[in-house]
């Protein structure tokens, strides 16, 4: 398995494509100058309304809309953050440290929000779902502080390994270790990318954990609610943080200072791995450099087709998503349940790989193609489990009804990915109106005339939809050679896919776009 990050960073903010063996797995936005409600974010709030019906409050942390907080988020030591916070408000709390920290009696786990928090009170929260649709984020005050091997978790001292970590003898070894250097009132929880870790790596990840804890305590001195006290890393670094091991092969980055930036962070979190950062300077988009652009407007869309011939139908609504199989023009050999068992196959992994890429959570209902052995139904669920075994969203799935429909629930933590997949028709530029002719081809040639035959401009590269440079470069005797035969200059055409059908440009040598 070779993953490779392509970074692109754009004027309006920066994109993130993960591919596994060129194939596109995540995708993800992060927009500049946009204060965002990450998951992860530290927030001092200020409760504005307790709800004893839904054993909840609502807290305003500065978005738009308040955000919730339920009581079995609050966390057991919730009496104890509330303390820290309150006499750090008021200066009584001078040092971050808890090794003087007098723990307060955990809160009861069915114990009533009206008796724990009140209106108007300042509260430390941590956002655990991002806004989606109209509801404001989800929070919790189980304060965790997430690094490359651990898991900080203040005024608490029990540590947790993660059980994907099967080995007892490397268990007992880490637990060993992080018992022997966390901070009294500090648990920790170790993550399963500390397998095999030695002791200075582990302990320089809880060092630097600490030191994020330091810093939120000094941001919360004489703050105000709503204010954020703590920003979770940036999503390049979060990716990396996670995913960054022996099988990431290549950073692909388009901006230099970008670059430098993540050769930064990897030197910190991974010594030695900073070669595998490499700067893109080309004439070409990024993604369309690595084939980004294309997969995106596959994978996007209401129908996602599959290698075979077969396609998915993806539908929305506010609480669910409903993906139907289609065989399509696949036609198999050995009849019938094979064929249907091949697409089923197929189509469960693709929906995996979909699933993760747009980040679709909730309730999904898949409908596959019918099979009448139950040897075939039980293989098909089997192949989707090992297949969403790689997410790394908490996922259940339930083996498939009577009617052949499989559920799965996934956990939805942030918005779904939605991009808009659909061109406006050039022909109407989307009116319904039709002009009597469309001369894209002349008016192209009128321009390059203008460029090339009377401003005398060289080094001219042609932007367009791959379609449009298909029709100008394609044939023995293409227009482009006789545009080289009129102005005695080579005239480059370059396919880019971001572009709609219609809609071309020109670059100079220095590929900045030429204002005609």
């Amino acid at each position: 398995m070779g993953l490779e990050l392509v970074v692109d960073t754009r004027s309006s903010g920066t994109w993130l494509a993960l591919l596994k063996d060129g194939k596109l797995i995540e995708l993800h936005e992060e927009q500049g100058g946009k204060t965002e409600f990450v998951v992860g974010d530290i927030y001092l709030g200020r409760v504005r309304k307790v709800v004893p019906s839904l054993n909840a409050a609502f807290v305003d942390v500065g978005y738009e809309k308040d955000a919730f907080l339920h009581y079995l988020d609050l966390g057991p030591q919730f009496n104890s953050l509330n303390k820290f916070s309150r006499d750090t408000l008021r200066n009584k709390q001078s040092v971050a440290d808890l090794l003087y920290f007098k723990a307060e009696k955990d809160i009861p786990k069915d114990g009533k929000i009206k008796e724990t928090i009140s209106s108007s009170a300042p509260i430390l929260v941590q956002v655990a779902k991002e806004p989606i649709s109209a509801k404001g984020p989800r929070l919790c005050s189980e304060i965790t502080l997430a690094g490359r091997f651990l898991v900080l978790v203040p005024f608490s001292n029990k540590v947790s390994i993660s059980q994907k970590i099967k080995d007892s003898a490397e268990r007992k070894r880490l637990k060993d270790v992080v018992n022997g250097i966390r901070p009294k009132n500090f648990g920790v929880i170790i993550r399963t990318v500390a397998k095999g870790k030695k002791v200075e790596a582990i302990d320089q990840d809880l060092h630097n954990l600490v030191d994020k804890w330091k810093k939120m305590h000094e941001n919360l001195r004489g703050a105000k609610p709503p204010t954020r006290v703590l920003g979770e890393i940036d999503k390049t670094s979060s990716i990396l943080r996670d995913l960054l091991n022996a099988d990431f092969k290549a950073i692909h980055v388009n901006d230099p200072t970008m670059e430098t930036s993540i050769k930064e962070y990897v030197s910190n979190i991974a010594p030695g791995r900073e070669k595998i950062i490499k700067g893109y300077s080309g004439k070409v988009a990024i993604f369309e450099r690595f084939g980004v652009t294309r997969q995106i407007k596959a994978l996007f869309g209401k129908k996602v087709p599959l290698q075979s011939g077969g396609y998915l139908i993806i539908e929305h609504t506010e609480a669910m998503h409903v993906i139907d199989v289609n065989s399509g023009n696949r036609k198999g050999a050995d009849g019938q349940e094979s064929n249907a068992l091949s697409t089923n196959i197929e189509a469960a992994q693709e929906i995996a790989r979909v699933l993760q890429l747009r980040d679709m959570g909730g309730i999904v209902c898949i409908d596959f193609i019918d099979m009448h052995e139950r040897a075939n139904n039980k293989e098909l669920f089997n192949v989707l489990k090992s297949a969403m075994s790689k997410d790394r969203a908490k996922h259940n799935i339930i083996p498939p009804s009577k009617f052949g429909v499989v559920e799965i629930t996934r956990q939805r933590v942030r918005p779904e990915t939605d991009i808009n997949t659909s061109e406006t028709c050039p022909t109407c530029k989307g009116t319904g109106e039709v002009h009597a002719t469309i001369l894209y081809a002349e008016e192209i040639e009128n321009n390059i005339d203008y460029l090339v035959g009377t401003n005398k401009e060289r080094g001219v590269t042609l932007e367009v939809h791959p379609y449009l440079e298909a029709f100008f470069t394609k044939g023995i005797i293409s227009r482009r050679i006789k545009w080289f035969f009129k102005y005695k200059t080579w005239i480059s055409v370059r396919g880019n896919s971001e572009n709609h059908f219609l809609e071309y440009s020109f670059k100079n040598k220095k590929n900045e776009e030429i204002t005609l």
